[in-house]
């Protein structure tokens, strides 16, 4: 049998020991690792990679601490727009969904566009026409309002900033977006991610974790990535299909190919985040070069981790 493996993040920035309680540090850790458990869960029972990111990624849209579902900021309109991706490496189908509201699991609804139509991304209202053929039940505005990022966005409301970070003021960015990548023992790799994108954010701006190549990509040949950071310079750096390019063309492993996108070609544009990896072999990966990284990972050797700063 196959080695069978999950990571997965929830968000990469200045997250420093100093800025979170005891308690609050206990609440995030736990979420990552039920999480992390729902996905190492479906994979323990021959289920496939997609399920297995599926199964996490939702775990992480549920839990308001995270900025993706539930846990979404506010837009510059008060509202929540939401972007999901997933991909299978075994035969590169994908599916994504952009700027939408009101659906609880944005990443369930990107599945069903690569399961039940004939393209990867759907966008604001054509997405929730295609959700209700689906029998999509909208969620009231009431059902994403969370205090925190009520507070965070009223700092912001009234100007022109997009914030890119959980705390406001910057000094304390956390980029949030939630994701997931898997290999399961059949070999097949799988990445899903979901982000609620930026704090005041206008004009249906729509980031990276949408985006096949720059913030989610899976290959069974290469790897499964997944993105979280400064969607816009992930966009323009193509990072989830470079660390593949890498992986195909010159021969590298995943943490090679990994360590030269994140720790060399972001940071000379300016790239700050992270993110995580997977290959057909099991070997896992999850780079970041920022202060921190919600992160986990667990396979079938006993590895079983979750880690949030460096």
């Amino acid at each position: 049998m196959n080695k069978i493996a999950i990571a997965i993040h929830g968000g990469a920035g200045t997250i420093l020991k100093t800025d979170l309680t005891p308690e609050l540090e206990q609440t995030y850790t736990s979420g990552l690792q039920a999480a992390l458990d729902s996905g190492y869960h479906a994979l323990q029972k021959g289920q496939s990679a997609i399920e297995a990111v599926l199964a996490a990624v939702i775990s992480l849209e549920d839990n308001p601490l995270f900025n993706a579902g539930k846990g979404s900021v506010f837009t510059k309109q008060g509202k929540h727009e939401m972007d999901a991706a997933i991909m299978d490496g075994s035969n590169l189908q994908a599916g994504a969904v952009a700027a939408i509201q009101q659906i609880k699991n944005p990443i369930q609804l990107a599945l069903d566009v690569m399961r039940h139509t004939e393209h990867v991304m759907l966008s604001g209202q054509g997405a929730l026409d295609f959700a209700a053929t689906r029998g999509y039940t909208l969620e009231p505005d009431t059902y994403f309002f969370s205090q925190q990022r009520y507070n965070q966005w009223q700092q912001v409301q009234h100007t022109d900033t997009t914030a890119l970070d959980h705390n406001i003021p910057v000094k304390d960015k956390k980029f949030g977006t939630v994701g997931a990548v898997a290999v399961d023992s059949q070999g097949n790799v799988a990445a899903a991610t979901s982000t609620g994108g930026m704090t005041n954010k206008q004009f249906g701006r729509i980031g990276d974790s949408p985006i096949i190549g720059c913030g989610t990509y899976a290959n069974n040949h290469t790897c499964a990535i997944s993105c979280t950071g400064h969607g816009e310079l992930f966009i323009r750096a193509v990072t989830a299909y470079d660390v593949s390019c890498l992986m195909e063309y010159k021969g590298l492993s995943l943490q090679e190919a990994m360590h030269i996108v994140v720790q060399d070609k972001l940071v000379k544009i300016g790239g700050e985040g992270g993110m995580i990896g997977v290959d057909s072999k099991g070997n896992t990966a999850l780079l970041f070069n920022s202060e921190g990284m919600y992160r986990g990972v667990r396979d079938n050797t006993g590895i079983n981790e979750v880690n949030i700063y460096k």
